[in-house]
């Protein structure tokens, strides 16, 4: 692949989150949030990722923004290792990379009109003139399918769909390169939950947007992804496209997510995997692949090393022993 198509690269990323434990006590914990994390996000794509809450899915895309300094690893945007920009470059470079938040309520001031809301990145990164930034304003509403009239409203005058438009409107005012959308639908009902993704697909079409498309709904992310990655525990179990990976799962992990999730056709019967046992906990881990404790398929090897995830098949992507 060629190095140009990349907009994002991530390099054996980790975020361990210290534990508060008794004062008297020696030993020190970690959350181990993202383990050894690398992926690659191309120009242009949507990239899913899901996996069970708790997973790391949110910490690796506060990563990505710099929203959280990592413990280690590294991230390139467009071959530059942003974790090396100091605060100016860094504030620059904010300008290429927004998010948009899970809770349409809690993410927008309450205090403020959605004129202000929205376009308050224009007034802190000093673009335009105040008239200029208004008529910006008004055409970002349009452009999400909100009235221009209704700039002077604040939040509680809207619906929740029409606060989750507010949002996506906020990360468009810079002309980003990528967004972080961190299950941008599932507070919506399911009627608006489909505009909603409709109007994304639009918005990358007419902006050339990039997404990581953060959820733990697998249907809405087969709907808009291009390539999904799979989460468990920290690390990736499986990456492919998303076509590959929902008509042939390969780790026993995504067959478990996805023989449960719902058919829309009456007549046709998935077979169900049952998991066996609790989620490990993310501060003591297992050894090995993080999910042998609930794996059907298990056999030796599985608790002794962490798999690496290999590649097995054109752009398909797994960390199983069933495979090394």
């Amino acid at each position: 692949m060629n190095k140009n198509d990349l907009l994002v690269e991530v390099k054996n990323l980790r975020k361990f989150f210290p534990v508060r434990t008794h004062f008297l006590s020696r030993e020190k914990l970690f959350v181990q949030a993202v383990n050894n994390v690398s992926l690659t996000i191309k120009r242009g794509e949507t990239l899913g990722l899901v996996g069970e809450s708790g997973c790391g899915k949110s910490t690796l895309g506060r990563l990505i923004l710099r929203l959280e300094e990592p413990t280690a690893g590294e991230i390139y945007f467009e071959g530059e290792n942003i974790l090396q920009f100091k605060a100016e470059r860094l504030r620059q470079m904010r300008r290429q990379m927004q998010i948009i938040f899970q809770d349409p309520y809690s993410s927008l001031n309450p205090r403020k009109t959605v004129g202000s809301i929205i376009g308050e990145p224009l007034v802190i990164h000093k673009i335009g003139t105040k008239k200029e930034q208004e008529e910006r304003v008004r055409y970002l509403m349009e452009v999400v399918g909100l009235r221009p009239e209704h700039i002077n409203r604040y939040p509680h005058e809207f619906s929740g769909g029409q606060r989750q438009r507010i949002g996506i409107a906020r990360a468009l005012a810079l002309n980003p390169k990528l967004i972080i959308a961190d299950e941008p639908v599932s507070a919506l009902d399911v009627s608006i939950q489909a505009q909603v993704l409709n109007l994304l697909e639009d918005l990358q079409d007419e902006f050339h947007l990039t997404y990581l498309f953060i959820a733990h709904d697998l249907s809405v992310v087969e709907h808009i992804s291009d390539r999904v990655a799979v989460m468990h525990l920290g690390r990736i179990a499986e990456l492919a496209k998303s076509g590959d990976l929902y008509s042939n799962p390969k780790h026993p992990y995504t067959q478990a997510l996805l023989s449960a999730n719902p058919i829309p056709d009456p007549t046709l019967a998935r077979k169900r995997v049952i998991l066996q046992g609790e989620v490990p906990s993310p501060i003591n881990p297992p050894p090995g692949c993080n999910f042998h404790t609930r794996c059907p398929q298990r056999f030796e090897p599985c608790d002794k090393a962490v798999p690496e995830l290999k590649e097995i098949e054109p752009d398909h992507w797994v960390a199983c022993y069933l495979y090394n």
